[in-house]
């Protein structure tokens, strides 16, 4: 998610994220935020969430506005109060795209999004086991609802393999092996892509965070 945006970004679009997973927001944490508060700004009497911009993208996660020791414990109107406010309350500006990243299921938050928000289109993301891919199939039926008819875009697998350092020839299939590229050719949708796991990623996170 994290580079995905960036690159976007590179490109010269506008990018904001919106951080959907209120339960477990990590945003705040991929884009090395933790403990920035967005400011506000009062327009026509209406207060107005700033998101923090961080390499030139836009983010607002519930891990901004909330001290990490806390648990949000909400039941799902208010969860789909506070994805309303994402929506309505924050000045996003004008932006090319809103990567929105939602949580596994299909609860109020993914309905609350569909109906506020003209989503253009959904990217499935999930690992090749097989606890993983029955989210998946889940997130997969439910977009492609009558009433909701959300494109699914494409599915990702994320932690295809592992790669230690010492032996970077081989690869280690932990979690199984092409779970994520057999489900995609099931339900006949694009297959984007596999990121592998090396014990060398948060190293290569540092070092691939422009400056």
């Amino acid at each position: 998610m994290l580079f995905r945006s960036i690159a976007l970004g590179e490109t010269g679009a506008k990018v904001g994220i919106m951080d959907a997973d209120i339960y477990g927001p990590s945003q705040h944490i991929m884009f090395g935020i933790r403990g920035q508060r967005p400011m506000m700004r009062e327009q026509d009497g209406k207060g107005l969430i700033q998101p923090i911009e961080k390499f030139g993208i836009k983010v607002l996660s519930i891990g901004s506005l909330i001290d990490e020791k806390q648990a949000v414990i909400w039941r799902g109107p208010m969860v789909s109060s506070a994805i309303r406010q994402f929506v309505s309350d924050v000045e996003w500006g004008d932006l090319d795209y809103l990567i929105i990243d939602m949580p596994p299921g299909t609860g109020d938050i993914h309905l609350t999004i569909v109906q506020s928000v003209p989503v253009t289109g959904v990217i499935v993301v999930t690992t090749p086991q097989l606890v993983a891919l029955a989210d998946a199939k889940k997130g997969i039926a439910m977009f492609g609802q009558t009433q909701l008819k959300v494109p699914v875009i494409g599915m990702v697998e994320n932690m295809s393999y592992f790669t230690p350092a010492e032996l970077p020839q081989n690869k280690y299939y932990i979690f199984g092996k092409e779970g994520g590229r057999k489900l995609a050719e099931e339900y006949e949708i694009n297959f984007l892509r596999s990121e592998e796991h090396t014990s060398e990623l948060q190293s290569q996170f540092r070092i691939r965070m422009p400056s």
